[in-house]
């Protein structure tokens, strides 16, 4: 199968592929004129490694989330481990988000937006 097979069966970009290909991820074949010829087990990798990306994971992440899923006496607790430590991470991220929403709510509620110089959204900005 080409690059352009495996794109559409995965919903990756050929360059995302490429990438994948050049970080060591995948490693496809090679035929005789140079192009990649892609196995199933590199289509299932590549959509392993989408969906993987599509939830956050790191490409770190992902690398030790694929030589799990390639291990078949991983032990599911490895694999919890890191998707439990990627989960604290996105909600450590929501958190501030929330924090930052609310501080920056706050601020426009209090700028009358009017003709006014006086803007406590800037005064919040400067930290005074």
């Amino acid at each position: 199968m080409n690059i352009s097979d495996v794109a559409n069966r995965t919903g990756l970009p050929p360059k995302t592929i490429r990438y994948y290909e050049e970080i060591g991820l995948v490693t496809p074949a090679r035929a005789a004129n140079g192009y990649r010829t892609f196995r199933d087990t590199d289509t299932h990798k590549l959509a392993f490694l989408g969906r993987a990306r599509a939830l956050g994971f790191s490409i770190e992440e992902c690398r030790d989330l694929l030589a799990l899923w390639e291990d078949q006496s991983r032990a599911s607790g490895d694999v919890r481990a890191i998707a439990k430590e990627h989960l604290a991470g996105i909600e450590a991220k929501i958190s501030a988000l929330s924090a930052m929403r609310d501080t920056l709510s706050d601020l426009v509620d209090a700028c009358a937006g009017d003709h006014r110089p006086d803007c406590p959204i800037l005064k919040g900005l400067e930290g005074s």
